[in-house]
């Protein structure tokens, strides 16, 4: 699986963890690819301790992310970033998988 996570988007995330006491030895970031919104599949990003099987991990800087079999399928070639600008604050997932979102951009098909 190819899934990026930009500068911008890890300094987030270890900031985001320094600020919720999150420890980074203990915990993982599990991202996944739910069904809901209008367009049917939305992201989900949040710490998680619990590993299963078909779990894939990868080690990133200080961060270890954790994907699901299924979701992994979604988010390969995909990039998460991070920006505070004009275009809204948050995180954003860039997929070129994605055929279709829905028009507020919590949602995504293929």
């Amino acid at each position: 699986m190819d899934f990026r996570i930009t500068e911008r988007a890890l300094d987030r995330l270890r900031r985001t963890a320094a600020e919720e006491a999150v420890d980074l030895d203990a915990m993982l970031l599990r991202v996944a690819v739910v069904p809901g919104g209008c367009s049917g599949l939305t992201y989900e990003l949040g710490w998680d301790k619990a590993v299963d099987d078909s779990d894939s991990v990868f080690d990133l800087d200080v961060l270890r992310l954790v994907v699901d079999r299924r979701s992994g399928l979604y988010l390969d070639g995909a990039e998460l970033d991070f920006t505070d600008g004009l275009e809204g604050k948050g995180f954003h997932f860039h997929n070129p998988q994605a055929t279709r979102s829905c028009a507020c951009g919590e949602s995504f098909g293929v």
